[in-house]
């Protein structure tokens, strides 16, 4: 059985236990969707961003919300469906970012864990190991220069930051349509690199893990 690769991002206002989660997105069939945290202020144009990708996007007042919001729609997408959830550097044996900081913040205001029964797998190792990324010396293995260097796309004009730190100014200015392309522009580079990673390495290279907690009831 080969399951179907969901890449999915995230964005925060910092690296601290107590930053907030600002926006997460999935890479769905027909596009990406997008939950953005606008703290109750008005988000115009987020559907606007994906240039030829379809993005349905929902705006939540709180980073509760938005959470309660991303649980409901894991519940009804990816429960008893063929998915792999996907990230780059999401999280790795040695560290990663994406689903430490949703633990964190799912824990801290007392959510249920939304992806239980959810099978996990980076893409960064893959690619790391996996791939030749070095030009001209330097081997890009971040994001956007991983997705340069593999990927004959355009998705990286989707995003209006040079540095991802630029997300976290947007959402403190309001900017959430640069903030949602951005996110957008994360999720389908992690989209790319998974379908490079699926075509060209072993199944045996995808170290898929389960999500699902020792634990399901409170």
């Amino acid at each position: 059985m080969t399951l179907r690769q969901v890449a999915f991002d995230i964005e925060t206002t910092g690296f601290n236990a107590t930053d907030v989660v600002t926006t997460v997105g999935f890479a769905v069939p027909l596009g990406v969707r997008l939950f953005l945290n606008t703290g109750g202020r008005a988000a115009p144009g987020i559907e606007d961003v994906g240039g030829d990708v379809l993005v349905k996007g929902s705006t939540h007042a709180s980073e509760q919300g938005l959470l309660t919001a991303v649980g409901e729609f894991v519940a009804e997408r990816f429960r008893d469906a063929d998915v792999l959830l996907v990230a780059y550097n999401g999280e790795r044996w040695s560290g990663g970012f994406d689903v430490p900081f949703l633990r964190t913040r799912f824990a801290l205001l007392d959510l249920a864990w939304p992806f239980g029964d959810v099978p996990y797998a980076d893409v960064m190792p893959l690619i790391t190991k996996r791939f030749n990324t070095t030009v001209g010396g330097d081997e890009e293995n971040d994001l956007d220069g991983a997705y340069d260097v593999l990927c004959d796309g355009v998705y990286g004009e989707l995003d209006p930051f040079d540095e991802s730190a630029e997300a976290v100014t947007a959402f403190e200015d309001g900017e959430f349509a640069a903030l949602a392309a951005h996110n957008v522009a994360d999720v389908l580079r992690t989209r790319a690199l998974g379908r490079v990673a699926e075509r060209y390495c072993a199944k045996s290279d995808f170290d898929v893990k389960s999500l699902t907690p020792t634990r399901t009831n409170s």
